[in-house]
């Protein structure tokens, strides 16, 4: 019992300011914790089955949250660590980018100046087994693989290769090192002056991987700049606001949060002047959260223009409150807001999270993604921008000045299908292990393999054959033949991909991007 009490009281202790904690110390408050931990204890020594304590204690906090935002959760200690990682900008393990491949773990690429690639593993290795234990063909999970390449730095962990052109295993030790995560997807010219940087996520290294970016496009002739958000899920509101004051004036307002029991706090800019040029911003259904307090700064004070659909319109602001064995709430205590005063946060009933998550959809059904007409705003949503006092909207998202419907024609169904079931990322797997090398030597840089390679006519039966033994088939010879080129166009950026990096991935993948395309029209 009393270990039950100390876990709940920590977790109202982290939660709690001392003068909070005076405040809230009332007899109705007091009563409602003797209830939880009755209700606790004596579940856990008269129900008539044996009870996981720890399990009640979980379902316990699961419940509570779960009747409020739709952003306040619990994870569990590995939850936790498995959320944080992607943020925190570095993991511990072996440093390689790999796929499965026919139960194979297939090394795409090894991380540059990583341990791995000190050590002399390649791309296209196959790893057959891990401190003499096989990984291959017994249909391990990919989550126990990685656990197994995993381990603290320092450590070391003997790896068993098999390798084209070798008929023996080859075995590597190597040493586990600190391994960079890094958000930026990619950062290229699209023409000889407008450059574009995209990143997936806003992490502890985010600033850093855009400001290295950036100054490597104003190396190459840039003078405007496409910044692409698009399917950017968020992350450190922090991070958010140490990029947006690389390109606003200094004391420029970023954002302001403020909530119930939280006092209006501001977030202005230092005036970092990484560029001063020209900007345009992508979003779309999925850019949330920092994404979203990024492109509203840029809109509200006039920096630059917003092109695409609504953002998600997450605009709530989580506290991390950590346990004591690891777990975590994530406790929304604010709202955020544009500097024009837009509180981004769309509307939500509270303890009704599948609705909520439906909201893309329903935009969807509604005709809002495709249809720019079919959305309408009461005079009580609009704002005036700082500087130009041009019209914005509130009331959830942020609202681009140029609208871009989403194309429900881009790919065809079968596509989809064959997409969905990684019979495409297969056949580049396949693909590539066959011919990685002599691409290679062929294609000395990306422009010549961008200019002249196209991706072979039995490459795609072949993958059309695969589709039909898992019987998915294109309805008639007009969707098969529609078919064709979008595969054709993914196999080459996924070839690029592992030749060379994400960059030249999406050079491919956004040559008729309308998004870009109109980013592209505006600035010049």
């Amino acid at each position: 019992m009393k270990r039950i009490a100390a876990y709940i009281a920590l977790a109202f202790v982290a939660i709690l300011t001392p003068t909070q904690l005076c405040a809230q110390t009332s007899s109705r408050m007091d009563e409602a914790m003797r209830k939880l931990i009755m209700a606790t204890v004596m579940t856990n020594n008269f129900y008539v089955d044996s009870v996981d304590c720890d399990k009640l204690v979980e379902d316990a906090i699961n419940g509570m949250l779960s009747k409020l935002d739709p952003h306040s959760a619990y994870s569990n200690a590995k939850e936790t660590k498995s959320l944080n990682e992607p943020l925190q900008g570095s993991f511990e393990g072996i440093g390689v980018q790999f796929n499965m491949l026919d139960d194979t773990l297939l090394v795409i690429q090894p991380v540059s100046k990583g341990p791995s690639e000190k050590v002399g593993i390649l791309a296209g290795d196959r790893i057959v087994n891990v401190n003499d234990t096989a990984i291959a063909g017994v249909k391990m999970s990919r989550e126990e693989i990685m656990r197994r390449l995993r381990g603290p730095k320092n450590s070391k962990v003997k790896l068993g290769i098999k390798r084209e052109g070798i008929k023996d295993i080859v075995y590597f030790t190597v040493t586990r090192d600190k391994i960079p995560v890094t958000t930026l997807d990619a950062a290229y010219m699209v023409t000889p002056t407008i450059g574009l940087v995209r990143f997936s996520s806003f992490g502890q290294t985010t600033h850093d991987e855009v400001v290295k970016a950036v100054n490597e496009l104003k190396a190459k002739g840039m003078e405007s700049l496409i910044i692409d958000l698009q399917q950017n899920g968020g992350g450190y509101l922090n991070a958010a606001a140490e990029i947006a004051s690389e390109f606003l004036q200094k004391n420029d307002l970023i954002v302001y949060t403020k909530g119930r029991n939280v006092p209006r706090q501001e977030f202005r800019s230092t005036g970092g002047n990484l560029f001063a040029g020209k900007i345009v911003v992508l979003i779309d259904e999925y850019s949330a959260s920092a994404a979203e307090i990024l492109s509203g700064a840029i809109q509200d004070q006039d920096r630059g223009l917003v092109v695409g659909r609504r953002s998600f319109g997450k605009g709530l602001v989580q506290r991390p409150i950590d346990l004591p064995d690891g777990s975590m709430i994530r406790l929304t205590i604010s709202h955020y807001y544009t500097p024009t005063g837009r509180c981004v946060q769309k509307p939500y009933e509270l303890g009704n999270k599948e609705e909520y998550h439906k909201d893309v959809l329903n935009r969807l059904n509604n005709g809002e993604l495709t249809n720019a007409d079919s959305i309408h705003f009461p005079d009580s949503l609009k704002f005036q921008t700082l500087r130009e006092h041009r019209t914005v909207y509130g009331g959830g998202g942020i609202m681009p000045d140029y609208f871009i419907p989403l194309d429900t024609t881009l790919y065809t169904r079968f596509y989809r299908e064959i997409s969905a079931k990684s019979l495409i990322v297969n056949t580049n797997l396949h693909y590539m292990d066959k011919n990685r090398k002599k691409l290679a030597k062929q294609y000395t840089t990306f422009e010549d393999f961008n200019a002249n390679f196209e991706m072979p006519d039995d490459v795609i039966e072949k993958l059309f054959e695969d589709a039909k033994k898992q019987k998915i088939a294109p309805k008639d010879d007009e969707e098969r033949n529609a078919t064709i080129p979008q595969v054709k166009r993914t196999l080459k950026a996924l070839a690029a991909r592992d030749i060379w990096d994400m960059s030249e991935y999406f050079q491919i993948i956004y040559a008729d991007n309308e998004m870009v395309k109109k980013a592209v029209e505006l600035l010049q």
